[in-house]
């Protein structure tokens, strides 16, 4: 009998290769001699690197870059020499945990660091690059990620404008530098989930802003350095990125991938089957087990089960999923592509209790084998 076993993150509690272990335990608890082929998940967000980077046997490297205000911080990224391919997430030089809520402040942040690790895997003899997007605490549209990669975007008088969403209105020219031009042979392939454009109302500032430190007085001038940005671009540039769907995420990093390194937008979760190749070992698989720490109405946008159903369903194999919570709408997912979901809960107790990972483990675990034994009364 052969399984699939792809499990996001129940956060807080396992990892994606903690929870994959204990559903492995549940399946041999039934079947001992299961063919198990587990995969480390992620959708693009945090996780990706380490998913990637273990599936395709990579390394990762930490090298220091300049952080969402200007400080030095340590970020890590992976490589896989014989691929020529390296996997970033951004949130590593400009996201959201680097900063106390008191810190916030997309006026001032800078996606430089993306930039800097861009660089520093290109160096590394990377020409093939997969980027998560997601978590950032920025809003400069990713100018300050070019600015590193040799752009510039200088002010009326000649001058480099300053870091982070603030000065974009300030910006009068782009000059594209032969260092910029190393990229244009490079392939990127951006994992990005959300379809907001760059600017305007369903635009970066305006819905991902206020998680940011976006406060009301400053929402309309962020968003119009965005559109002052797109402008430039398309005028000076002829690269249209106003109307690119997904330009918005990470504060319009986005469009700059797309625009400026002619980059591919997709669904992260697809990219991560894609890369790993999963469907290959799906086709001849009897049962596919996924879940995460919370099975919702989110979990068909982009997440990693609703990912792994829609191949489940292409080559006819079942799929289940096992969430540590379930809510009133999560039964959709059955609906859609997924053939049943469970809880692991099997008793009331404190959240501080669920979210042990002794107690998630145990759960997981035991729920998955009694799954399998039903699943083999079937067969």
């Amino acid at each position: 009998m052969k399984v699939i076993v792809g499990m996001d993150s129940f956060k807080g509690s396992l990892s994606s290769h903690e929870a994959n272990d204990a559903v492995s335990k549940g399946i041999r608890s039934v079947v001992k001699d299961a063919d198990i082929k587990s995969y480390i998940m992620a959708d693009g967000g945090e996780g990706t690197t380490e998913a990637l980077i273990k599936g395709l046997n990579g390394e990762l490297i930490n090298v220091p870059v300049t952080g969402p205000l200007g400080a030095v911080v340590n970020a890590e990224y992976g490589i896989v020499k014989e691929e020529d391919l390296a996997v970033i997430e951004i949130a590593e030089a400009c996201g959201l945990t680097l900063l106390t809520d008191d810190e916030l402040n997309p006026y001032k942040t800078t996606t430089y660091g993306v930039g800097e690790m861009i660089n520093h895997a290109y160096e590394a003899g990377a020409r093939r690059f997969i980027v998560g997007l997601g978590g950032s605490a920025t809003n400069d549209g990713g100018v300050g990620m070019l600015q590193a990669l040799g752009y510039q975007f200088v002010d009326e008088y000649g001058e480099e404008i300053e870091y982070g969403g603030g000065a974009l209105s300030t910006m009068s020219e782009v000059i594209k530098t032969p260092e910029a031009s190393k990229f244009d042979d490079c392939h990127f392939r951006v994992a990005c989930d959300v379809n907001n454009l760059l600017y305007g109302t369903e635009g970066a500032t305006y819905v991902f802003g206020p998680q940011k430190g976006v406060t009301g007085e400053i929402l309309s001038h962020l968003d119009g350095g965005l559109k002052h940005f797109a402008d430039i671009t398309e005028r000076q540039m002829g690269i249209e990125i106003s109307k690119v769907e997904g330009g918005g995420a990470a504060g319009g990093l986005g469009a700059a991938f797309y625009g400026y390194l002619n980059a591919d937008l997709e669904s992260g979760i697809q990219l991560v089957i894609d890369i790993l190749d999963m469907e290959k070992e799906m086709e001849y698989a009897d049962l596919i087990i996924t879940g995460e720490g919370r099975l919702d109405g989110q979990t068909s946008m982009g997440k990693v089960p609703a990912g792994l159903a829609k191949p489940a369903k292409k080559f006819k194999v079942p799929i289940i999923a096992f969430g540590g919570s379930l809510t009133d709408d999560a039964y959709e997912l059955v609906n859609q592509d997924m053939d049943a979901i469970f809880s692991i809960q099997h008793f009331p107790v404190s959240l501080e209790e669920a979210m042990k990972r002794s107690t998630t483990s145990f759960n997981l675990e035991k729920t998955v084998s009694q799954m399998m034994s039903v699943f083999l009364l079937n067969r």
